[in-house]
Formats: C-alpha cells, structure tokens, sequence
C-alpha cells in the first residue's frame, strides 16, 4: 500500500498535533508554517497573555499576604517579565519543533497556496532555502487559524490604540487601560491590567460581561471587579477612538466618551483564509469566512480537511489540537468502524480571571429555555475547607444532572482554580458519569475538589 502524503497548512495546535498523529500512523507529513511553529495565536496570544496573568496573580497573592499573616511586598519589573515571556515562547516552540522532527514531519518555512486540491505551492524562506515549491498530497489540512478583528471604527496604532496581540507585553504598562469588548478575552485582559497595577474601565456592550456564560458565574466576576476597582460601563457599545497625544478617547453610541491612556481592542476574532486560494479550487466559504466543513472536518472538497479557528467550531486550542487527533486518524483511514465524532457540546472551556470560570456541557440557562427537565446543585465555596485556608472563598461549584438518571449533563465552578476542578465534569460528561459516581469518589482532604462531590450530592 503507497504511503498517504500529507500536507498541513499553519502549525498551530490543530495544525502540529495532526502532523504528529498522522506521522505516528504511517503518513508522510510536510507541515508548512509561515510564522512560528506553535501557532501564532497559540505563542503570540495565548500563553503569553496567560503568563501575564500568572505575574498578576502574584501580585494579587501578595496584597492579601496580610490575610495569611505575611507581611510582603512586590514590584513589577517590566523587563524581567518581557524576558520571561520570550523564555516561554522560545522552550515551547524549540520543545514543539524537536517533537515534530522526532517523528518524522518535515517543516517548511513559507507560505502556501493551492494550485488545486492536490497541490499547494509554497514560497519557501529561510531556513528553507528561498523560492517556489510544489507539494502534492493526497489530503490537505487548512490550520491556519485566526487573527485579532479591528472594527471598521478604529485605527490600531501599535503604541496607544492596541489589539490583543500588541499586548504581549503591551509597550508599557497603562496607566488608564478601556478595554473594548466583554467576551472571555475583555475579561481577561481587564484582569491581567487591573492586576498589574492599571486603572482600567470595561465596556460592556449588553447588560453582564461574559454574555453567553451563565448569569451567575458572571455576577461573581463582576462583584469581584468592581471590588478592585474596575469600572464598568454597561449598554456601552464603542463607535469610535481618538488619540490626542498621550490620550485616547473612545466614544459610545449613546454619546458616553471615555478618554484613558490606552485603548484595548478584545471584539472577536476572523479567520486567516485570504491568500490561500480557496475559492479557485471550490472550498466553501461561509460569509464570516470560515471554511465550511462536516462532522469530520472535511471542506466542499473531499481531499481538503479545516480544523482550529479556521473552522469556524469553538476557538479553543484543545478544541483544535482535538480536531487534529481525530482527522489524522480519520484521514489515515481508522475510521472506516464505528468512532466516537467530536462533541463540540462537551469541550469544557475556562476564562483566566481572578476568580477563575469554567464551564462544560449543558448550561442551566439553556436547559430551561428549551424546556428541558434538569437538576441543578450548588455549592459554595464558603463550605470548602481549603478555601478558606487558603483564603479565597469565593464562588461556587453548580452540576446540572438528568433528574431521573443522574447523568451529569453539564457544570460551571467560578473560584479557585476552577480550570483545573472542571476536568472531572468534563470527564462525567463524556463519559455518560452519573453524580453518584461523583459522589462516591473517595477524594482528597482538605482540597478543593471535595466541593465537586458536595454539588453532586
């Protein structure tokens, strides 16, 4: 049997974990990356915004250092933290391009573009080697993600008027940071500038940040804002930004206009589709520009597979590292049986604040807009021993179960690593786990996961 030549476009999560799986069975992988490996989203976005939380984080440990009976004191140093980051991003993409080496995966450094559904035209770069080259594969793999969206209203500037990615870090620390947008990515960021010592205010376009994240996990994150000082504008909907020197101002469309030192644009995001020539060769695009794809990731055309941001699923790089597994195998022909498809309603997301919010499954919002019967639990953190050693009670774990079967449908923890304490939902809820199983684990005391078998009770 001839070898399955395969090309993967963006090394990304999704794009370097199907490189990997596919190598391992058997495929002849070329992964072409025009940026880092890693995924500029990945290494640009992602870990280095979380690395900034976690310097916050500390800072916010040592403000309550008094609570614990310490008494400590902490400066931010700006340079030291820049390196830091670059330290990160540097052993991950060494650590990601020795794993894809090892198996096997040759990586080009350029930009690709389809010549037809199998073949895509690559002009290469150093450190391989300048021009033009022709790849043909018997399956192609659109991993290339997606970048910050600017709004028509706004010019970004690098230096005051800033998207998401030039806040890596930002240029310096704001004084006055608005924060544009209230998603999962607003709130963060409005935590991470809060915790690093600026001021910042949040507009907030509806009525609750987080506003497709259940009602009370986001009034806990909002008191918790507002505590700290964070100000938050909601019905606030930007319409324009205006930089005057050292001053940006931001105008509402109800007339509001809030001026502060540095403007944050966190409103979404858009696919990187442009330039690989997709509609030449019949790949369906929807009108956001996403690639329209079924349940295994497969495009208009059989040969061509989208996964990670690119196809328009969750934005989640486990999401997309998932999608990479599962179409590798896909592709190499091991799902000619029976396999378990990707459940997009069961991928368990988290959101990076002080306190944190996770979530998985069924929420409770949406379980009775449909009318669906459901039990819901709830249990404070209050109640949690661990909590309360470690002097950060608030929030709260909530399971909703199948009344009559006690199927854990779904849950949502706001607290104390509440991204860590959501894999065991996760887990009960694909695997078809019942609360008594919860229940009836035996689990560490004191801990904060003994709260999960309280809500489950």
């Amino acid at each position: 049997m001839p070898t399955t030549r395969l090309v993967i476009i963006g090394g990304g999560p999704a794009g370097n974990t199907c490189a990997t799986v596919a190598a391992t069975l058997g495929a002849e992988v070329t992964l072409v990356e025009r940026e880092i490996v890693g995924g500029a989203a990945h290494l640009w976005d992602c870990i280095p915004s979380k690395a900034l939380i976690a310097t916050g984080g500390e800072l916010s440990e040592l403000r309550r250092a008094p609570e614990m009976g310490l008494r400590a004191e902490g400066a931010l140093d700006v340079q030291a933290l820049k390196l830091r980051i670059s330290s990160i991003q540097e052993q991950l993409h060494a650590s990601l391009t020795e794993l894809l080496n090892s198996q096997g995966v040759r990586l080009l450094s350029g930009t690709a573009r389809f010549k037809d559904e199998h073949t895509v035209v690559v002009e290469t770069e150093a450190p391989s080697g300048g021009g033009l080259e022709e790849l043909e594969a018997d399956f192609i793999v659109i991993a290339t993600g997606s970048r910050p969206r600017v709004p028509g209203f706004a010019k970004v500037d690098g230096e005051r008027i800033l998207t998401t990615r030039d806040c890596y870090p930002p240029p310096e620390i704001p004084q006055h940071a608005i924060v544009i947008g209230s998603g999962v990515t607003g709130v963060e960021f409005t935590h991470m500038f809060d915790s690093l010592g600026s001021k910042v205010t949040l507009l907030v376009s509806r009525q609750q940040v987080l506003p497709i994240k259940d009602a009370e996990v986001a009034s806990v994150l909002e008191e918790a804002f507002l505590e700290r000082g964070v100000a938050l504008l909601k019905g606030a909907r930007a319409s324009a930004i205006e930089r005057d020197g050292d001053i940006v101002r931001v105008h509402c469309e109800d007339g509001r206009v809030i001026e502060g030192s540095h403007a944050i644009l966190a409103v979404g995001s858009v696919p990187s589709t442009e330039g690989l020539g997709l509609s030449e060769i019949g790949v369906e695009l929807d009108d956001a520009g996403y690639v329209v794809v079924n349940h295994n990731c497969v495009s208009s055309q059989k040969h061509v597979y989208a996964i990670g941001d690119v196809s328009g699923k969750l934005p989640l790089s486990s999401v997309a590292a998932m999608q990479g597994r599962k179409i590798a195998e896909h592709l190499m022909g091991m799902h000619n049986r029976p396999h378990r498809n990707l459940d997009y309603d069961k991928a368990a997301s988290a959101v990076f604040t002080e306190p944190e919010i996770a979530d998985v499954g069924l929420a409770e919002a949406e379980a009775f807009a449909s009318g669906r019967k459901i039990r819901v639990t709830k249990v404070p953190f209050t109640a949690n021993a661990k909590a309360l050693i470690k002097g950060d009670p608030r929030g709260f774990v909530k399971i909703v179960s199948d009344p009559a079967t006690g199927v854990v449908l779904g849950g949502s923890i706001v607290g104390g690593n509440a991204a860590e304490l959501i894999g065991v939902i996760a887990l009960a809820v694909t695997a078809g786990l019942t609360v008594t199983d919860i229940v009836d684990s035996l689990l560490v005391h004191p801990t904060l996961s003994e709260s999960l078998a309280a809500a489950a009770s």
